[in-house]
C-alpha cells in the first residue's frame, strides 16, 4: 500500500532515498525500484527490518528492483545516524503520529535532507482519525499508538518552520476509512469480527491484484474521505 506518491519526488540516477520508519518495507520496495537510487530503509522496530528484508529478497528473487545498493537499519527518529545533508529524498510515511517529540524528528527530517531536495511525509488526516479516537480508547492507547491528531494547516506551518517549503498535498486510501471505523466500533484488537475480517480480505485482495474499479473508487473518494495526509516539501538553499 505506497500513500507517498514518488513522481513528486524527482527522482534521478544516484540519488540516496532514506525511508525512516519504513515498517515492513512498502515505500522502501518502491524506492529500489527507481533506477540506480541508493536506499536506505530505517525503523525503531527491529522485526519491522527482518519483514522488510524478506520483501526485498522476494523481491531481488524476481528481479525486479534496479537500485544500486539497498541498507537498512535500526534507527530512532529523533537521533537519525548521519551527516547533515546526506539524503536526496526522505520519506516518513505514517510516523509522526507515533512520536512523542514530533518537531524534534521533524528537525532531524530536514538536517539531513540536502538543500533544494524534497521531504515528503503522510499522517493520518484529521477528520477519519478524529472519528477512531471517539469510536474507540484502545485504538491511540495502545503500545506505540497515536499520541496526536495533525490538521494540515499547523502541520504545514510547523515543518516549514524547520526550513523547508510545501509545494504539494493529496490524501490517499479512502478505502481504508470505512474499515478502520468499523474496527474501531467492534473493537481495534478483536479478530472474531466476521464483518471487520472480510472487509480485510477485500483490503488484501485490492492489493494484491490492483483492480483498476477499485483504484478509480478511491482516486474518486480520496478528496472526502481519504484516510492519509500526504504533504511534500523541498529544502531551502540557505539552509
Amino acid at each position: 500500500m505506497i500513500t507517498i506518491d514518488f513522481n513528486q519526488l524527482d527522482i534521478h540516477p544516484n540519488d540516496r532515498i532514506l525511508d525512516i520508519g519504513c515498517g515492513e518495507g512498502r515505500h522502501t520496495i518502491k524506492a529500489c525500484r527507481q533506477k540506480k537510487t541508493l536506499c536506505v530503509g530505517g525503523d525503531f522496530g527491529f522485526k519491522n527490518l527482518i519483514e522488510t528484508q524478506k520483501k526485498i529478497r522476494f523481491h531481488q528473487g524476481l528481479n525486479d528492483l534496479c537500485c544500486k545498493s539497498i541498507d537498512l537499519s535500526c534507527m530512532d527518529v529523533t537521533n537519525l545516524p548521519f551527516k547533515n545533508s546526506s539524503f536526496d529524498i526522505v520519506i516518513c510515511s505514517e510516523v509522526l503520529e507515533h512520536i512523542p517529540d514530533d518537531k524534534r524528528a521533524l528537525s532531524e527530517l530536514v538536517r539531513i535532507l540536502k538543500p533544494g531536495k524534497i521531504l515528503a511525509v503522510s499522517v493520518p488526516r484529521f477528520w477519519p482519525e478524529k472519528i477512531c479516537w471517539l469510536l474507540s480508547d484502545e485504538y491511540f492507547n495502545a503500545n506505540m499508538g497515536h499520541v496526536r491528531i495533525y490538521k494540515k494547516a499547523s502541520l504545514i506551518k510547523v515543518i516549514e518552520s524547520f526550513g523547508v517549503r510545501y509545494f504539494f498535498s493529496h490524501y490517499a486510501h479512502s478505502i481504508h476509512s470505512p474499515f478502520w471505523w468499523l474496527k474501531c466500533l467492534v473493537g481495534p484488537n478483536r479478530t472474531d469480527s466476521k464483518l471487520v475480517n472480510l472487509y480485510h480480505r477485500l483490503l488484501v485482495w485490492d492489493l494484491m491484484k490492483k483492480p483498476k474499479f477499485t483504484a478509480f473508487i478511491d482516486k474518486l473518494l480520496n478528496p472526502l474521505l481519504g484516510k492519509s495526509l500526504v504533504l511534500y516539501f523541498k529544502k531551502d538553499s540557505i539552509f
